[in-house]
């Protein structure tokens, strides 16, 4: 796992420059599950989701050198967005290389940010694309979730998790490439190691669990899924032994049951939280994650940054099923 002194160390270097994000009380949703819940509000964060924390903590422990030749990353779409964010923050270029059917908005944040965007057209060789690239300009690769320093910058959420609520009884997180899980679970872990952490993939498209089982990062199908964030083509190697170590369960989480959490969070906790966001909550809200009556449990509300068309349409279209 990633040394707590190094999490620490992380939370000293970004404070002040990234948010320390709200952890609410949500009674109304816990009482469906007999518990008391609390959401880790990572939407609220700079650029909208928890990536900042690690992207911001690699750039500054960058030398000015490595700075001047560049920053690049390979991203669908938050990191993508807290690379070119912490770029801007040190004046350093930056390129992202992102898929083609990636959310436009993101895509738009992303230059918003002043960062240069590479499209390219297959998910499964994006890590290719973005090696072909990094030579080719010289430029320092901010890794989205196979670096220890990145790691221990994500693992501060869990670090403000465990300050703010020391008697959790169980933390739940969801699974992209494993950089949150990682970290969050170092920092658990690290202050009180018997809390449990429970990882939620993609029912259609897990990646933590193959790996696991294959025993190394293995390349996996993803669907077509408003959870974007969730989908990169591997989990890293990182992440991996330290979800072999450290990791207390892993659940998985449907299209339809992250879709419906999503309303229920923006209804009834007012948190427009992007689907990958809501996978923590709806993994407990739909039964996934075993609790016990009375449990203090939180669940890590990953990011906001909402498709407004993509999430519209799959309400709209979640309604009409329903209906019918």
């Amino acid at each position: 796992m990633i040394e707590l002194n190094k999490i620490r160390e992380a939370a000293r270097r970004v404070e002040g420059k990234v948010l320390r994000t709200p952890l609410f009380s949500s009674s109304q949703l816990g009482a469906r599950v007999g518990v008391e819940l609390y959401l880790k509000c990572e939407c609220f964060q700079k650029t909208g989701s928890f990536k900042p924390r690690g992207a911001l903590n690699k750039v500054l422990s960058l030398t000015a050198d490595e700075r001047a030749k560049g920053l690049i990353t390979v991203s669908a779409g938050n990191h993508a967005q807290a690379v070119a964010w912490a770029a801007l923050q040190v004046g350093a270029p930056c390129a992202v290389v992102m898929p083609t059917d990636a959310p436009r908005s993101k895509i738009e944040a992303v230059q918003g940010y002043g960062a240069e965007v590479i499209l390219h057209p297959e998910r499964p060789t994006l890590f290719d694309k973005l090696n072909q690239e990094k030579d080719a300009r010289g430029a320092t690769f901010v890794h989205p979730f196979d670096d220890p320093v990145v790691l221990a910058g994500a693992g501060t959420a869990g670090l403000e998790i465990m300050q703010d609520l020391p008697e959790a009884d169980v933390v739940i997180v969801p699974v992209g490439g494993g950089g949150l899980l990682g970290g969050v679970t170092s920092a658990v872990k690290g202050m009180r190691p018997k809390t449990r952490v429970v990882a939620v993939e993609l029912q259609d498209g897990p990646g933590l669990a193959p790996a696991l089982k294959a025993g190394k990062p293995v390349a996996v199908e993803r669907p077509r899924t408003l959870a974007d964030g969730m989908t990169p083509p591997f989990v890293g190697a990182l992440p991996l032994a330290i979800a072999r170590e450290a990791v207390d369960e892993i659940v998985t989480v449907t299209e339809n049951e992250m879709i419906e959490t999503m309303k229920l969070l923006l209804t009834r906790c007012k948190i427009f939280a992007e689907a990958s966001g809501a996978a923590s909550s709806a993994a407990l809200l739909f039964g996934k994650v075993e609790v016990t009556a009375g449990a203090k449990v939180v669940a890590l509300v990953s990011g906001g940054n909402v498709d407004l068309d993509a999430a519209c349409a799959a309400f709209d279209t979640r309604s009409q099923a329903v209906k019918s």
